[in-house]
């Protein structure tokens, strides 16, 4: 007897978003991905129902092939997405359904994937970190849905309960997918989970080529990774049978996706647990609203290793030496005599934010977006926002005058100031300039960590949750 299926073709146009009728073997059920011919073109899609009545008067087409199975929750979460987001379902899919390629070869493996060194031991837990994994465990062990708000300042533990949790899945037979804002900015944690885990944790995020996408969510459906750590994006992967999904620094706007299909990364993350009985564990010192009002809250307090240290401001107004104050470089100068790290944190690139005509105001803009242009230390003026380039103009080219001032201060400029006061501090720097390379993030902080007298410049990739000693 013929069989019968609807399938969503993954293609974009909102005109054929729907459900096509395609021939298929006794082999196919729901969740399939499958090649289809469509149109002119061989496309993939994800077979919804089985079963199904042909339609009339109208010759179907049989499946070309089967290119892997979706698990059932995961098809539900897409037909979801497609309905709570306004977009389409060959959209939602496109974000389960794995990418195919060919299958190569063996290869070296990705230079970051591996991350930081971390502790292999688990951590003997505080009295707070053991009542709130237990809360975990219960609503773990009793398969059934849960969401909870990890909340404690910076340092209090919650990693280590992220670790705990994943590994008391993974005891109980269950997976788990551990979220970060920007996994390469976060070598560290990702290092951490390889050292207590090993080669039982996968990573994913969105600089992964699709072939290399495509090897990942292999090793993550067949169970040899049923640990997964990534950016927004894995909270798709095909974990079997997944028992808890944790998001750390939940307040991180980078979980939304803008782009068509749109998604919040945290709200899919809570309806995923819904669908499997999963353990949904937002974690965040500064948690947003809603999770502080909808979320059941595990509190874990301040600091384990004891409280802040004082914090000093400095007014730049009545300093002279911008963008290092006195008392900075009182303090800098301490550890170019005696050893020791510092940190200095300036979320701003380039040598100057802007460049400013002090005879008729004007500031030079992006032709593109109408942004400032930020000037580098190259010479030329770069958009932020599109990557257009110019040349550093000598004269105004509104009013030809040459008082062309820099507005502020950035990394670049940050570092030529502490080369000229400090020299015999060796700097890094980090930002999306110097590390544009592969593997240029992890080699910068592992300068950092093994050097002594030394201070590391950046933006905001100093302030992803590092920890180094001295």
């Amino acid at each position: 007897m013929t069989r019968y299926a609807s399938v969503y073709p993954l293609v974009t146009a909102r005109a054929l978003a729907r459900e096509f009728t395609y021939e298929i073997g006794d082999e196919v059920g729901p969740g399939a991905v499958v090649e289809v011919r469509f149109g002119n073109a061989k496309r993939r899609g994800v077979v919804t129902k089985v079963d199904v009545a042909p339609p009339k008067g109208i010759e179907t087409a049989q499946i070309e092939r089967v290119v892997e199975e979706l698990p059932k929750p995961l098809v539900e979460l897409a037909l979801w997405i497609a309905e709570y987001y306004g977009s389409t379902p060959g959209r939602a899919f496109g974000l389960v359904a794995p990418v195919q390629r060919k299958a190569r070869g063996e290869r070296p493996q990705p230079a970051e994937r591996d991350g930081l060194p971390g502790e292999a031991e688990p951590a003997e837990l505080s009295a707070t970190q053991r009542s709130a994994l237990d809360r975990i465990i219960g609503a773990l062990d009793a398969n059934e849905s849960a969401n909870f708000l990890l909340f404690g300042a910076t340092g209090s533990g919650k990693t280590e309960v992220y670790l705990q949790a994943c590994a008391i899945a993974l005891a109980r037979g269950r997976g788990a997918i551990v979220l970060v804002p920007e996994i390469a900015l976060t070598p560290q944690t990702v290092g951490r989970f390889r050292a207590r885990f090993g080669e039982r944790i996968a990573i994913l995020h969105s600089s992964l080529t699709e072939a290399e996408r495509r090897d990942e969510r292999a090793r993550i459906a067949s169970g040899d990774a049923p640990i997964v750590v990534g950016a927004r994006s894995a909270v798709f992967a095909p974990v079997p049978r997944l028992g808890v999904i944790c998001v750390d620094e939940e307040h991180d706007a980078s979980y939304k996706q803008e782009s068509d299909p749109r998604y919040d990364a945290r709200t899919v993350a809570a309806k995923r647990a819904a669908l499997e009985n999963a353990v949904a564990v937002f974690g965040s010192a500064t948690p947003r609203p809603e999770s502080w009002g909808k979320l059941e809250r595990l509190d874990l307090g301040g600091r384990l290793s004891g409280p802040l240290p004082p914090v000093r401001v400095v007014d730049l107004r009545r300093e002279a030496g911008y963008p290092l104050s006195a008392p900075l470089l009182a303090e800098l100068g301490t550890i170019e005599e005696h050893g020791g790290k510092a940190i200095l944190l300036l979320n701003r690139r380039g040598v100057a934010p802007a460049l400013h005509c002090r005879a008729c105001g004007l500031t030079l803009r992006c032709v593109n977006c109408d942004v400032a242009l930020v000037l580098h230390g190259d010479g030329l003026l770069r958009c932020h926002h599109c990557g257009h380039t110019e040349p550093r103009p000598e004269t105004c080219p509104a009013c030809s005058s040459t008082e062309l001032a820099r507005l502020g201060a950035g990394t670049q400029k940050l570092e030529r100031e502490l080369e000229a006061k400090l020299p015999e501090l060796e700097r890094i720097r980090l930002d999306a300039d110097a590390v544009e390379k592969p593997g240029a993030l992890a080699a910068a902080l592992r300068r950092f960590a093994a050097a002594d007298r030394v201070v590391l410049v950046g933006t905001q990739m100093v302030a992803k949750g590092h920890h180094f000693s001295g």
